[in-house]
């Protein structure tokens, strides 16, 4: 068995993440391995199977119809038995490619909102199968019409030696300029309007009049920077708010967070919340998308409406007023992801669609070596 994957985002964030931890952990499995992604693409070092074959594309953008020409010529080269497409960068001009070569193809949804016309009455009738990386998202693609039949789940993964209870909280206070008894409360998260920033901004006052030893640090990297700087110079919220930017060592940074919050408005799982659940970090987030499948509220983290910056606010000043229960909800959050969402789960999940499109049966787990 053959795979050809399409994977074509820059930067290593949450889904070129997750293609990376199935790549290499496709190690065990027979089979041979292509990877289609960008030139100069952070994904190539995080690629440790050596038995992938790495194939770099110059690609200028999903209006590049150059793109498809290219793909097409690597399918012939390779005969590959199955395309998978994980980008949402490219998809519709893979999945062009590989009907116009007649290969079956395999599409990973990681977006919680509603498809487009175009999505269902085009794109999304180009796959044999659609794999939701949430129960959320597979409920979302049924709602909008998919055959139940066509969209299987397999959650997305952490790696939960590399993400673990701990850290160096004396690299990290320096590393960020916080003091000693200052509490740090991390959001990871594009700089987009949809990972609510903003009612995260709304909510703070209200929780630094309770605690005004915290330090919000907003990790990561978007259109809306700017946007967002001048919010919280506005709301006067610049001593306690860091942008923390784009960070590759995140396995360092998140086990020195005392809280996680993530009150996106959408969101198809959210693989900076398995990451901190990982680290044995308390969670505040909204019941949206896919997130109530990692937080379980009361249990593991707290949740919250999508828009309440009210709830968002006490739900904060609840945990940060009780460490102990902090402590207890981070620990339970570690057991959680232990037990559903572990890289051998997610890898074995999306072997098993490769041999249900190969027409192979017996179970994938004859196939270890």
């Amino acid at each position: 068995m053959k795979v050809l994957h399409v994977e074509m985002g820059r930067h290593l964030y949450g889904g070129a993440r997750q293609v990376a931890y199935l790549l290499n952990g496709l190690s065990r499995f027979p089979g041979e391995h292509l990877l289609v992604c960008s030139e100069g693409a952070e994904i190539i070092e995080a690629i440790q199977n050596p038995a992938v074959a790495i194939r770099p594309f110059h690609f200028r953008g999903d209006a590049d119809l150059g793109f498809i020409g290219q793909l097409r010529r690597l399918i012939r080269s390779e005969k590959p038995d199955m395309l998978h497409v994980h980008s949402r960068r490219a998809d519709l001009l893979s999945a062009l490619a590989g009907r116009l070569e007649n290969i079956p193809m395999i599409h990973s949804r990681r977006v919680d909102n509603p498809p487009r016309w175009v999505d269902t009455r085009i794109k999304f009738q180009l796959f044999e199968t659609i794999i939701a990386i949430s129960e959320g998202i597979r409920a979302v693609l049924i709602e909008a019409g998919v055959p139940t039949s066509r969209v299987v789940c397999v959650p997305s993964a952490v790696d939960t030696e590399r993400y673990r209870p701990g850290g160096d909280r004396a690299w990290f206070r320096s590393e960020f300029g916080l003091s000693e008894g200052e509490t740090a409360i991390g959001m990871v998260a594009q700089l987009i309007s949809r990972k609510g920033h903003e009612l995260l901004f709304d909510a703070l006052p209200v929780v630094l009049s309770r605690h005004p030893e915290t330090r919000v640090l907003l990790f990561g990297q978007g259109p809306m920077e700017a946007e967002f700087r001048t919010s919280v110079r506005g709301r006067a919220l610049e001593n306690s708010v860091i942008f923390a930017g784009y960070r590759n060592d995140m396995a360092r940074v998140i086990p020195c967070l005392d809280l996680m919050v993530h009150p996106a408005w959408m969101e198809g799982l959210g693989v900076s919340l398995l990451e901190a659940a990982a680290s044995g970090v308390p969670i505040v987030a909204t019941r949206a998308g896919g997130i109530p499948e990692i937080v379980k509220d009361g249990v593991n983290g707290r949740l919250i409406e999508p828009g309440d910056a009210d709830g968002l606010a006490s739900a904060i000043v609840e945990l940060l007023d009780d460490p102990t229960r902090r402590q207890a909800l981070g620990q339970a959050a570690r057991r959680w992801v232990l037990e559903r969402f572990s890289v051998d789960a997610m890898v074995e999940g999306n072997y098993r669609v490769y041999r249900s499109i190969s027409g192979v049966e017996d179970s994938c787990a004859d196939d270890k070596v």
